[in-house]
């Protein structure tokens, strides 16, 4: 099954089957927490980007996890409910003290997973270099959430 918006062409359909496409997006998919938070210019992160982007992924048939790094609980608009997140486990966070960029390009490498974030990771681009081409970018407006669809890679 492909996820919702992607789909083979018939003439591939078998090749497909027999070996997975290396550019294949994964159905499993890690939203960059922090990122996600601050995608609202002008005020204090929100908790609700990140559950926002959340829902409008497991819409979409993937399987979201989420991960923030270690600070965010200090400067998240609602820390009650992002504490009861983190403690159910709906919110993974990052070991404190850890570069968080580094743990999610690591965690995405390890699940096979993409990564939902407006980051660059220019500093990570040789190291992570494969999970950078699963990187999805976002926008959120007026409480709706628009993934970019890639048709081909950057350079």
């Amino acid at each position: 099954p492909h996820p919702a918006g992607t789909a083979s062409r018939p003439a591939r359909a078998e090749r497909a089957t027999a070996e997975p496409s290396a550019d294949a997006p994964p159905l499993r998919v890690l939203i960059d927490g922090s990122n996600v938070a601050h995608a609202t210019e002008g005020e204090a992160p929100r908790l609700a980007n990140i559950l926002l982007v959340r829902d409008r992924l497991a819409e979409q048939g993937f399987d979201p996890l989420i991960v923030a790094d270690a600070a965010l609980r200090h400067r998240i608009d609602d820390p009650e409910s992002y504490e009861r997140l983190v403690d159910d486990g709906t919110i993974h966070q990052a070991p404190a003290g850890t570069d968080a960029d580094y743990f999610l390009l690591s965690f995405a490498k390890e699940l096979g997973a993409s990564l939902v974030s407006n980051d660059r990771f220019r500093d990570r681009s040789r190291q992570f270099a494969e999970v950078r081409r699963h990187v999805i970018r976002y926008m959120i407006m007026a409480d709706q959430v628009v993934f970019e669809r890639r048709t081909s890679r950057r350079t």
